[in-house]
């Protein structure tokens, strides 16, 4: 008989298999028999819990009965589930389980663990209330030292432990097992560095406050500071647009009497891209809550409601829809479904207004995760996709007529809120949501009702994001938030189809006393630490794959407050004029503004390359807080000529020089404030015009492809798609007005299968190969 034991290692998950014989003897002071006696061994990370936990369920599954399992405090939820999903074309059947029983008793709340299947069906497998004492005990608490199960599982597509906190020491499950696989990871985008250039505000950070008996104007002082960025998130209150409720203001709302229209109108005129937040209850969604659980910023649901599911956020759906029908791009909305609050006051009266193509962006809420404002503040990521998928569509248009924002303008780019937790787990849990609730689309894609996922970091001390502990920020680079971010882009390289992964919240405090502090770092003061870190924040997350960034914030709540997150405004109040992290944005977005990350040649000096129309610019810092110098001989192609930039506090160019390339290379001094190398020559007219960067998703596509190009070309571009014998399907032309263009082609009349799409603009051509599956 074979004695030796047998150890197969796949992936993360690890299987023993020994002879049955061998199996009995070893087990037979257990109780398993030798029909169970292939014990499966789980890959612990990926389990993920829906709540507010801050440890990993590793000690269950460790091996060490002695070790007790310890979730962490403080959960908003006191039962909860963990969620174990397997991977594509992974199987496991259980039919025998053994759990260690240490100290304590639950009769009344036992931990279970259940698996779902494949259809959706939750089906508990065993249960667990702790009433022996330093003993293994089986799945029934009923016949303890039975380990079988009564009939193994089958079609399981998730392993579910539901919990309020108590847990054996140790659980093994033994059963048979088939090897699944992760999905590939997507591409890693790039995009314009630019896009990292963004600000935090509200509507008085453009439009005076101070005026009297008048309609609020857009005053040209604040619009000027607010150009310093690229891009602009707005903190809407919901109170804002619904005052009364079914009653919506827009131009002037009736709470504060602002003009979105005007403040919109402007900003976009000025180059600033506006990304719309909308946040916080109104008065009498508040007021359904009990006295002392009111809060304008509970879950936007009524009091009492099932924030399970997607019906609970109707109102939250119908004020998107009003929004986004005024905002948004889309002229073809049917009249009867807009409306405006008739009632005249002193600053205007509101008029309807459709398809103003203001706004591409909505965030559905913010920080859903909240866990300092309590139950009513806090959404479990179950409850808030519910949450997005009647703000995304109406819950795939179940919900009636003018609900959800995609049904006022289909072209609408959903952010969901920005996370406060640092980890994966809340996201994790939202797809699979959607997997359950959602479905998905006819390219096998799931359907999530999300465009962008979305993340809060404050780089500090703890790694904690925002979560609490923090003694003082801490330089980018050491403070774990790149890598924090590149998990989530990781995700959704995997899981979400490649969608973009955005930091709406960065950014460090003045104030001495805050937790999120920037330190003075040899002679440079707190504010020109600030501007180093701030700058080199978005050049970190340029370089893991994150799209956009937007620092909190525009102005200072109270600079002598140290609450973090007071003093982190990167204007000042008197003058409205650029502090100096204002300065370096301000300066790296003319300068390297439409530039794109390519790659990092050397980590300490960092020495990134970036690339625009075939040319290389480089940026290099060392990535301290010490106040480290040194010098780094970077390539460049002998007889060239390069200009050596250096950001420069209170104007709106860096300083430069110019170097000739006598050897081959550059000598250049580094510190830890970034500096940018960047070409002389202006780019050929074919880089500039060049098809290189055209991108084409999703492909495999179901309904639509989208393109993205960005050149220096505006000329328009002529789309032809051939199907595979050659025949032509369809013929447009595209305008491309600026460096930008993204357009979405709707592909929903042609069968599936293989086309060739040709894309020319001027004389540039490109084929791409594309595939409709319906």
């Amino acid at each position: 008989m074979l004695k030796a034991l047998l150890i197969l290692t796949i992936a993360s998950v690890t299987l023993a298999v020994a002879d049955q014989p061998q199996q009995a003897r070893a087990l037979k002071a257990t109780g398993l028999t030798s029909q169970a006696a292939t014990k499966i061994v789980l890959d612990n990370k990926r389990w993920y819990q829906v709540n507010n936990t801050s440890n990993g369920l590793d000690a269950l599954f460790d091996g060490d009965i002695g070790e007790t399992v310890n979730t962490g405090w403080g959960k908003i939820l006191t039962n909860f589930d963990a969620y174990y999903p397997l991977l594509p074309g992974e199987h496991i059947s259980i039919d025998s389980i053994r759990m260690y029983d240490g100290a304590g008793t639950n009769t009344d709340t036992p931990m279970t663990l259940s698996i779902i299947t494949d259809k959706w069906e939750r089906i508990p497998i065993a249960r667990f209330t702790g009433d022996k004492y330093q003993a293994w005990v089986g799945p029934d608490p009923e016949h303890p030292a039975d380990l079988a199960l009564k009939t193994a599982t089958a079609n399981a597509r998730y392993l579910v432990l539901n919990s309020s906190g108590f847990y054996p020491t140790e659980m093994e499950l033994y059963g048979t097992y088939q090897l699944g696989k992760e999905p590939a990871l997507l591409p890693l985008a790039s995009y314009p560095f630019r896009h990292t250039l963004g600000i935090n505000g509200f509507e008085w950070d453009a439009e005076d406050p101070t005026t009297g008996a008048a309609l609020r104007e857009v005053e040209t002082t604040r619009i000027n500071a607010l150009k310093s960025f690229s891009s602009m998130r707005h903190y809407i209150d919901w109170d804002k647009l619904e005052s009364q409720q079914g009653s919506y203001t827009f131009n002037p709302t009736f709470s504060g009497s602002w003009t979105y229209d005007g403040m919109y109108e402007r900003l976009g005129a000025e180059g600033v891209e506006m990304l719309a937040c909308l946040q916080t209850l109104p008065k009498w969604m508040e007021n359904t809550y009990p006295e002392d659980g009111r809060d304008y910023s509970n879950s936007p649901a009524r009091y009492g409601s099932d924030r399970s599911q997607p019906t609970s956020y109707i109102e939250h759906a119908r004020v998107a829809f009003q929004y986004m029908a005024r905002y948004g791009f889309n002229k073809n909305i049917n009249p009867a479904l807009v409306s405006v609050s008739p009632e005249v006051t002193w600053a205007g009266v509101n008029t309807v207004k459709i398809g103003l193509g203001l706004i591409r962006y909505i965030e559905c809420n913010n920080e859903p995760d909240k866990t300092w404002k309590g139950r009513n503040g806090y959404q479990s990521a179950r409850e808030y996709a519910a949450n997005l998928s009647a703000f995304y569509d109406g819950h795939k248009n179940t919900m009636g007529p003018g609900v959800g924002v995609k049904n006022a303008d289909p072209s609408v780019v959903v952010v969901m809120g920005g996370m406060s937790t640092p980890t994966t787990d809340y996201l994790r849990a939202m797809i699979d949501w959607c997997k359950e609730f959602r479905g998905y689309r006819p390219d096998g894609s799931v359907n999530l009702c999300w465009d962008v996922i979305n993340q809060h970091l404050y780089a500090n001390d703890v790694m904690s994001a925002q979560n609490g502990g923090a003694t003082r920020g801490v330089a980018p680079e050491l403070a774990g938030v790149g890598e924090q971010a590149a998990a989530f882009v990781k995700l959704s390289r995997q899981y979400a189809q490649g969608m973009p992964v955005w930091i709406t919240e960065a950014g460090y405090d003045i104030n001495q006393d805050s937790p999120f502090r920037a330190i003075p770092i040899g002679r440079k003061t707190v504010l020109e630490t600030q501007a180093d870190w701030i700058l080199r924040t978005s050049l970190l997350y340029s370089r893991v794959g994150i799209d956009r960034v937007f620092y909190f914030q525009a102005y200072d709540f109270d600079i002598q407050n140290p609450t973090q997150f007071a003093s982190m405004g990167l204007l000042n109040e008197i003058g409205k004029t650029r502090k100096p992290a204002a300065d370096f944005l301000y300066q790296a977005k003319n300068l390297l503004g439409d530039y794109h990350y390519k790659e990092t040649i050397s980590k300490d000096p960092l020495v990134d390359r970036y690339e625009l129309d075939g040319q290389s610019a480089y940026v290099l810092l060392i990535p301290d807080e010490k106040g480290r110098t040194g010098t780094y001989n970077l390539p460049i192609t002998q007889g060239d000529t390069v200009q050596i930039c250096t950001p420069a506090i209170g104007r709106d160019d860096m300083n430069r020089t110019v170097q000739v390339s006598q050897t081959g290379t550059i000598a250049i001094n580094v510190s830890e404030t970034p500096v940018f190398v960047m070409p002389t020559r202006a780019a050929t007219p074919d880089a500039k015009n060049s098809l290189s960067s055209l991108q084409i998703y999703p492909n495999p596509a179901a309904d639509y492809v989208k393109l993205t190009l960005e050149n220096g070309d505006v000329r328009p571009l002529d789309v032809t798609i051939y199907d595979n014998a050659g025949r032509k399907c369809k013929q447009l032309s595209l305008l491309k007005s600026g460096r930008v263009l993204n357009e979405q082609l709707d592909l929903s009349t042609l069968a599936h299968g293989l086309y060739l799409l040709e894309v020319r603009q001027g004389p540039a051509k490109l084929i791409k190969k594309i595939i409709i599956n319906q």
